[in-house]
């Protein structure tokens, strides 16, 4: 073979290598067609600050454009670089750092998490011995999403994996898709369990830095510091005005479920590392039977597009781990959506097409049109005829809108007139608190209750009797809670309907009465008609009545010197001091008042 014919072969293997990826690029732009056209058209029929979009072919990010404002006040432009909040496109990033310690051994997808972390505890015996990572990352674990226990709280990651064991099933283990941020809060901190690492580091260290994402972060305070950062803005009710809302910014506890801030940029790594089985320029970053694991379908979800709306375009879809896959078009499709205040994505990607698209949208009105923009690119690529997305949808907005503002109109239709509250506004001041969902607070400010919860400050309003609510606050909406006294007349409890259910909110007595100094002088035996019992303090700071016969019942302090048991709200015990001693407990209840002498020891 002469030289000049090797040369000749060299530089057409070298032509032939170059021309799938140019080619692709060339073919993209050209199958995008009026692609910019049909964005402006869509931004000003949404009304939309902001979208930006990428497109993955191959290996490449071979499109990345803003469209409208990253800050619509000062009309900086959407880049590449742009930071967003991801959202719940992070939990792909959790379920892939729990792969990673399954390929390790370290953890298992199909076996009782509890065998790996011990101190993993759930509600009932039943579920402790049965729901595996893969559980709790396919959201089947029968438990509903309870997402008010971690939205606007300052939790910390163990606070909000200790609460696991208060949140009782909606149904049975396996029997249905129940979506559940808590399940990825407690996912993360499994991660950190079983590596010694924050969950933060562990991606950092195992996902972001092989991937060359070296703009990705995880806090609000971190991605304001940087130059180039979307700013949220929403619809005003009711108007087209555009007002800007704060940074949802309380993500330090939920983290693994949505933190992860990034841009197109460094999005497009990670999609092409997801569409080639985890490798990423030659280098295996994530096992590909991981990523397979991903896709694997775990439960399955509705056809609700077509059994509803008769639209066909998706089918079959299915829940794997950290992202659904359904048939789109004949086409297989890996998608996930993500929501925050004022920011909503879509990260997908059709491995077999060797196509993914990144799609990030400002505004709450406009959350629809993270799937609208996403499946167009899709249509157009695939050279298919578009489908009216966003004229079906806009259509849906519209209607609710409608709908929506004329049930508002109807607000307090059941109200009943002229009733007053039980007791004097003073008397609901106090803190209430429920095991899962933390505490209310509930002051006086102007001569009116006011309404404190996880961060979500409003005026409380009297409704009818011991009922009251809210305004209908333009971003947290309505909030009702009506107060219950206890048998002895005072009010003790503040109900209020969270997530897909009722919470209880018991009134919190003051923390000096739980000071072991304070409970000290209760210690002792007391004797009433022959008969004797004991008050002794237990771990540390807890009084228990043992009376002979019968389990020990826990003194729960609510007033000075006033103590109550769980067993029987009509029941209290309240001592009596004299000369700086305690010299008797008076057992009230409905039958009488009968009094224990405290015995002296000499």
């Amino acid at each position: 073979m002469s030289i000049i014919f090797r040369r000749l072969l060299l530089m057409t293997l070298c032509y032939n290598l170059l021309l799938p990826v140019l080619a692709q690029e060339i073919n993209v732009q050209k199958k995008l067609g009026n692609f910019d056209q049909y964005i402006e058209k869509t931004l000003k029929e949404w009304n939309a600050p902001g979208i930006g979009v990428g497109i993955i072919a191959k290996n490449r990010l071979v499109f990345a454009k803003g469209y409208g404002y990253r800050d619509y006040e000062k009309k900086l432009p959407i880049t590449s670089n742009t930071l967003f909040q991801i959202a719940s496109n992070t939990k792909l990033f959790t379920t892939m750092a729990a792969g990673l310690l399954v390929a390790e051994g370290k953890l298992d997808w199909d076996k009782p998490v509890r065998q790996f972390v011990p101190s993993i505890q759930f509600s009932t015996e039943e579920l402790n011995n049965t729901v595996t990572i893969r559980d709790m990352l396919a959201h089947r674990t029968g438990i509903s999403r309870h997402d008010m226990i971690w939205y606007k709280s300052d939790f910390s990651r163990k606070e909000l994996f200790d609460r696991l064991k208060y949140l009782e099933p909606s149904q049975p283990i396996r029997q249905g898709f129940l979506y559940n941020n808590m399940m990825y809060a407690a996912s993360g901190y499994v991660v950190e369990y079983l590596t010694k690492q924050t969950w933060e580091d562990f991606l950092r260290e195992r996902i972001f830095k092989p991937l060359d994402m070296s703009n990705t972060l995880f806090s609000i305070e971190e991605m304001t510091k940087q130059a180039d950062c979307f700013v949220p803005y929403n619809e005003k009710r009711d108007t087209t005005i555009l007002y800007r809302i704060p940074y949802y910014e309380e993500a330090q506890g939920i983290g693994p479920a949505g933190s992860i801030i990034s841009n197109i940029n460094d999005i497009s790594k990670w999609l092409i590392a997801l569409m080639n089985e985890g490798s990423y320029k030659g280098k295996q970053v994530i096992p590909a039977d991981v990523v397979r694991a991903t896709l694997a379908p775990s439960i399955a979800l509705p056809n609700s597009q077509l059994e509803n709306r008769g639209f066909n375009e998706i089918l079959n879809p299915v829940y794997g781990m950290g992202r659904q896959i359904a048939s789109y078009r004949g086409h297989y499709l890996a998608f996930h959506g993500g929501d925050l205040d004022g920011i909503h994505s879509q990260i997908s990607c059709m491995p077999y097409d060797s196509i993914g698209v990144i799609v990030f949208v400002i505004g709450d009105h406009n959350r629809p049109l993270r799937d609208i923009i996403s499946y167009n690119v899709y249509e157009r690529l695939l050279g298919m005829s578009e489908t009216p997305w966003s004229e079906r949808r806009l259509k849906d907005r519209t209607d609710a809108r409608k709908l929506d503002k004329e049930g508002r109109k109807k607000s307090g239709g059941e109200r009943i007139a002229n009733t007053i509250p039980s007791h004097s506004l003073g008397n609901y001041i106090g803190e209430y608190e429920h095991p899962a969902y933390g505490v209310l607070k509930i002051s006086m400010k102007d001569s009116a209750l006011l309404f404190d919860f996880h961060k979500i400050v409003l005026p409380l309003n009297h409704y009818h009797y011991d009922r009251f609510d809210t305004p209908n606050d333009e971003q947290y909406g309505l909030w009702s809670v009506n107060f219950k006294t206890n048998p002895q007349g005072e009010i003790s409890q503040a109900v209020m309907s969270l997530d897909e259910s009722e919470a209880s909110f018991v009134r919190k007595p003051d923390a000096s009465l739980n000071d072991p100094k304070v409970l000290q002088p209760y210690i002792g035996k007391y004797e009433y008609g022959g008969s004797t019992i004991e008050v002794m303090l237990k771990s540390g700071n807890f009084l228990y009545l043992l009376v002979p016969g019968q389990p020990a019942y826990q003194l729960f302090p609510y007033k000075p010197r006033k103590f109550r048991i769980q067993a029987f709200s009509d029941f209290t015990f309240n001592f009596t001091i004299e000369d700086g001693k305690v010299v008797s407990m008076k057992q009230i209840d409905p039958s009488g008042e009968y009094v224990f002498k405290k015995k002296i020891d000499h």
